[in-house]
């Protein structure tokens, strides 16, 4: 997979508007009632990622998730990113 250009970059941010860019990493925090709907988030987060073949780093703090994705073998973001962005924002809207 190829490193996206900046250009790419914000034009796939300007869709994805509770997202960030940290550094070469995209990155959003989740906020549920509890840490029972925190953690049951992680699980379809850990279920999406194997079904894509793409892991984001997951920080969880109580009823906070954290999603960071990069692509580390393209040294920073692609179009993998991107999509599992996506895919994790079109779960969250239809809980």
């Amino acid at each position: 997979m190829q490193k996206l250009e900046a250009q790419q970059i914000d034009a796939n941010l300007a869709e994805l508007t509770e997202w960030s860019l940290t550094g070469d990493a995209l990155q959003r925090t989740f906020r549920f009632d509890d840490f029972i709907g925190a953690m049951a988030f992680v699980s379809r987060i850990a279920d999406l990622a194997e079904e894509m073949q793409h892991h984001p780093d997951i920080m969880i703090r109580y009823n906070k998730v954290t999603l960071t994705l990069t692509t580390h073998d393209a040294a920073g973001l692609t179009e993998n990113d991107f999509s599992f962005a996506r895919a994790t924002d079109g779960y969250v809207a239809a809980v």
